[in-house]
């Protein structure tokens, strides 16, 4: 793409550099508005300065990812109030024997359940846990927490639904939902257990702590940490109100009571724990249904929508509660996000750029994956890893589109694979880094703070080493 006239291309920059600056620094002293404000104001300001038109702004707004991303912290939802996290929590604890066991279990489980569950999710639910086991058993948190941000990371590069950026690009290359899997699993097998393995030697020592208490006592722990304080706080329900729990997971809620009388006659013959165990085995079906619907190749943001609502009728109870827990403010960070990166495309100046680096960066040449990947590792740090895949994604693919057809696919999942792997580089690199941390600061119990520094050090290693050994592994495996 040719660049636009000078005017359109300052203004364009402009618009786009407001988006980096308060995507990276969101509480920046002269604009503290947020990542959210941030993105619309950049959006408002492409319309502005007639980078973009206002219909070509709508129509760059991608609605099946903003779909796929609804449904998916729905059935996340529901899912947590099914006991799923918690029965993850209980296999980290069972039987565990010792720190460095622990620490292994911590990084094994966190990678495949990011795979189907979001690395996001994964690490919101689990980082207060993963405090708990670590001092119950006198072990340092920082080994684990580092563990748990950068294992959630490599695992959900393995599948559309791991993360946003793999979201963007299995909708954009059209890529299947197992050809997806099976063309990186290998890399992320392989830099998991590299990962793994860093931890192990780089804190050795100070995993060589107590076995802890019994493992009757980690049921207990995950649901005091899953509850809080709340329960504590809540007060009794009135005569001819019941006391709801967040999705039949079995510890009460106190946002809301239900008025009995209104419901269905089976609601009222069915008893409390009966209702409990049917939804919590509804959610683990429907959801084993949706995998199984991706894996033949279903439309992903109409099925996860399906199981979003298929779990709305089921639970049979007003879904205020469970619709309010969505991240409503990252969707709107993502309309956004994606008429400021189109506006800043129709400047020309992405592709110019891209244009001078494309003879260095082919993917079928060792020197030019190391430097796409180079690019990729920089520019996702800089700008965040959605946006990267966003303004490379067409490019790269181009590129790629010249010397094969395999070399397109192959070219897509580097990028998945780099641009995943470059959020472990540093605290600021992915949001599950920044939720892991934000967690465990303000953890009721056991808090750490796990600092730039602190995460850097093992961060900038395991992601250069992690990044090269899986980008041999890519596309390996055919369907």
């Amino acid at each position: 793409m040719a660049l636009a006239s000078l005017s359109k291309v300052v203004l364009g920059s402009i618009a786009f550099g407001v988006f980096w600056v308060l995507a990276v620094f969101p509480s920046v002293p002269f604009m503290p508005i947020g990542r959210t404000a941030g993105a619309l104001l950049s959006a408002v300001l492409m319309i502005i300065f007639h980078v973009i038109s206002p219909d070509d702004a709508y129509a760059s707004v991608d609605l099946p990812i903003l779909g796929l991303l609804f449904a998916t912290m729905v059935v996340g939802t529901y899912l947590k109030n099914a006991g799923m996290f918690k029965h993850l929590g209980t296999l980290l604890a069972w039987k565990s024997q010792g720190g460095r066991d622990l620490l292994c279990r911590v990084c094994i489980v966190t990678a495949l359940a990011s795979a189907l569950f979001t690395n996001d999710t994964c690490c919101v639910v689990l980082t207060e846990f993963v405090l708990e086991l670590a001092a119950e058993r006198n072990l340092p948190a920082k080994p684990f927490l580092l563990a748990l941000a950068s294992s959630a990371n490599i695992g959900s590069s393995a599948t559309p639904i791991g993360n946003p950026q793999n979201l963007v690009i299995a909708f954009n290359s059209k890529i299947p939902f197992p050809k997806f899997l099976l063309g990186i699993l290998p890399a992320m097998l392989a830099g998991m257990a590299v990962n793994m393995a860093m931890l192990l030697c780089m804190y050795w020592k100070d995993l060589a702590g107590t076995s802890g208490g019994p493992a009757a006592d980690d049921k207990p722990q995950m649901e005091a940490v899953e509850e809080g304080l709340q329960a504590s706080k809540t007060p009794s329900p009135s005569p001819g109100k019941l006391r709801t729990t967040n999705g039949g997971a079995g510890y009460s809620s106190p946002l809301m009571t239900e008025d009995i009388s209104t419901k269905h006659p089976w609601f009222m013959q069915c008893t409390e724990q009966r209702r409990k165990l049917f939804l919590k085995s509804f959610a683990y079906i429907v959801t084993v249904g949706m995998v199984i619907a991706y894996m033949v190749g279903l439309n992903m943001s109409w099925t996860a929508i399906t199981t979003a609502i298929a779990l709305v009728v089921v639970d049979f109870r007003d879904a205020e509660p469970c619709l309010d827990k969505v991240s409503y403010s990252l969707l709107v960070f993502f309309s956004g996000m994606f008429i400021t990166v189109s506006g800043f495309n129709k400047t020309g100046l992405p592709g110019a750029i891209w244009n001078f680096m494309a003879p260095y960066s082919k993917v079928n040449s060792v020197g030019g994956i190391s430097v796409l990947s180079i690019i990729i590792l920089l520019l996702s740090n800089l700008a965040s890893n959605v946006p990267t895949v966003l303004l490379m994604g067409g490019e790269v693919a181009s590129a790629a589109a010249l010397i094969s057809p395999a070399a397109v696919t192959r070219s897509w999942l580097l990028l998945a694979w780099v641009s995943t792997v470059a959020g472990n580089l540093s605290l600021l690199g992915s949001a599950a880094n920044l939720i892991v941390c934000e967690q465990a600061r303000r953890a009721l119990r056991n808090a750490y703070d796990l600092t730039f520094w602190n995460h850097i050090v093992f961060g900038v290693p395991s992601t250069l080493i992690v990044t090269a050994i899986g980008i041999p592994l890519i596309g390996k495996i055919n369907v």
